[in-house]
């Protein structure tokens, strides 16, 4: 049987340290390969026209422009690479333009190396069973049905998604960061367990810690959104 190319993936991602994280997310997935990084929508293009991409791994939030914008002018192009985006946003007419351009997963910030997995490895069985002619209705069906996960994505055990989406807001609201005790109290929560989806995030590439100085005792650490922009 002959084995199967690579699939290869460009990374556009604005901040660096979570565009770092997603090629190193990538790279260790069989079957997958990242050609490059993009930070913007005109460097996108550049790499696009240098190298050949099956897939985007898409921010939507870049500084020169909307992701779908990007992904709307490359089809217009004539470029054919599928796209998965990757984002913060949650407003689902957005997904719904995002469909008709050919996207064909969302992957929601923050999330874990298992979520993107996941969703990357669905996009493999589904490209790889969607070649040749389908022989009826039943093979149509597996190859859509590959794209769909059966269940959200587990996060890390002991994490919940609302509390997740909460102590996040919490730091994406707060420009100079927060401790763990800060974030505990306005999350209602205790601060060990606000530590741990504080770590969470910053295991994800989106925030960033360091030590907080000034008072007595050892230094409490400050976590801060490192792509608040977005």
């Amino acid at each position: 049987m002959t084995e199967q190319a690579p699939i290869r993936v460009l990374v556009v991602e604005d901040d660096p340290v979570a565009a770092d994280a997603h090629v190193m997310y990538v790279n260790r997935i069989p079957g997958f390969e990242t050609v490059g990084k993009a930070h913007s929508a005109a460097e996108a293009r550049r790499a696009l026209a240098k190298c050949e991409v099956d897939l985007l791994l898409l921010d939507l939030h870049l500084p020169d422009g909307h992701g779908l914008h990007l992904a709307r002018s490359l089809r217009a192009a004539g470029h054919h690479a599928d796209v998965i985006a990757v984002t913060s946003a949650r407003d689902l007419a957005v997904v719904r333009e995002g469909v008709s351009l050919g996207v064909v997963q969302y992957v929601l910030k923050p999330f874990t190396f298992a979520t993107l997995r996941d969703r990357l490895v669905r996009y493999a069985e589904f490209r790889h069973g969607a070649a040749g002619e389908a022989s009826g209705q039943d093979e149509v069906d597996r190859a859509l049905a590959a794209l769909r996960s059966p269940q959200p994505a587990a996060l890390p055990k002991g994490l919940s998604a609302p509390t997740l989406d909460r102590v996040t807001h919490i730091l994406r609201t707060t420009p100079e960061g927060v401790t763990a005790t800060a974030a505990a109290e306005t999350a209602g929560i205790s601060r060990i367990t606000a530590r741990r989806y504080l770590e969470h995030l910053v295991t994800a590439g989106l925030a960033a810690r360091s030590p907080q100085y000034g008072q007595v005792g050892r230094p409490e650490l400050n976590y801060r959104w490192t792509t608040a922009a977005k």
